[in-house]
């Protein structure tokens, strides 16, 4: 009988991988560089070997595992295990993750975007356990995000749905990589608060950044304008309720259309908590359905990045048992 499910969450830096029990309890836990830089099959044979390495060390054979999840950034198709475009890796187009890895194992194997894993890993695990309605976000280097709609994760045509980072908030905006500008994520994220102080000081504003940076704005982190918010700097206490405010008015809009009872915040933007969440919360409610916003909650992420992981093995357990129809 099977008694093991593996999870892998594949990142632009790190491998984070698992192996849990059928209970989803936690056997054996790595984590590896990627090494993206050496190219797909590199990172794929990366994979596999790591996954040989943990069955080892427990002394697991592969008749009893059940099946193995992986969560992988950018565009794809699940049902097919192909990987159609990450952003994060270097020549990696049309890159069909399944039948790479079923060269080396004879369970099954599936993939999902790696948002979607971490909100089964929430969803399931975490700050969503018992919500058939919820929304996850993670904030980081841009905006991700999943939907549940009435106990089920939602895919759309593409199995992209829930681009909430690419909402578009303004007509004339910053410029994103999906080809269109003032999307929502080009000022929510880590690396959009950051764009936002540097403009700011660019412009003659005066921080206290600016000196722990030696004049440097390439060395600017979202993690400094939260430590400078926490000694009252004027300019990160602006910026930070500036950002909270444009995420507010998005998340106005997902609550409006969607309806959620929950919606998690994750990634290393979670980070600033009430900092941040605290104008998010007051733009909702002064800018959503007033019966819409009062079924809301807007919480931090609970498991961090453990979700990946868990979410990872619990999606494809999921897809398991609907394969076989049970």
């Amino acid at each position: 009988m099977s008694k093991y499910i593996i999870g892998i969450d594949l990142g632009g830096t790190n491998i984070k991988s698992a192996v849990f029990n059928t209970t989803f309890k936690k056997i054996h836990e790595r984590s590896d560089a990627t090494e993206a830089d050496e190219g797909p099959i590199h990172v794929l044979n990366r994979m596999a070997n790591i996954t040989q390495e943990m069955m080892a060390a427990e002394g697991i054979h592969s008749d009893e595992v059940n099946c193995m999840g992986i969560g992988v950034p950018g565009l794809l198709d699940p049902q097919t295990g192909l990987s159609i475009f990450s952003p994060n890796f270097p020549r990696w187009e049309n890159i069909h993750v399944v039948n790479h890895m079923n060269n080396h194992f004879d369970f099954p194997i599936f993939i999902d975007n790696d948002v979607r894993v971490n909100l089964y890993g929430e969803w399931l695990f975490g700050a969503g356990v018992g919500c058939r309605n919820l929304v996850l976000l993670t904030l980081g280097t841009g905006l991700g995000s999943g939907i549940v709609n009435d106990g089920k994760v939602i895919y759309g045509a593409t199995s992209s749905a829930g681009e909430i980072g690419h909402m578009n908030m303004y007509r004339e905006g910053r410029a994103c990589r999906c080809g269109s500008s003032g999307c929502l994520g080009r000022y929510v994220s880590a690396v959009g608060m950051v764009r936002t102080l540097t403009e700011k000081l660019e412009a003659g504003r005066s921080s206290m950044i600016k000196e722990w940076v030696e004049g440097d704005p390439s060395r600017i982190t979202a993690h400094m304008i939260s430590n400078a918010y926490d000694l009252g700097d004027t300019l990160a206490v602006e910026v930070m309720h500036e950002t909270g405010e444009i995420l507010g008015f998005g998340l106005s809009n997902v609550i409006n259309m969607l309806n959620p009872e929950m919606i998690i915040v994750g990634g290393c933007m979670s980070a600033a908590g009430d900092r941040l969440l605290n104008s998010v919360r007051n733009t909702v409610r002064n800018h959503s359905l007033k019966l819409s916003s009062g079924a809301c909650t807007i919480v931090q992420a609970k498991l961090g990045g453990q979700a990946g992981m868990i979410g990872a093995a619990a999606y494809a357990n999921h897809r398991l048992l609907s394969n076989t129809g049970m």
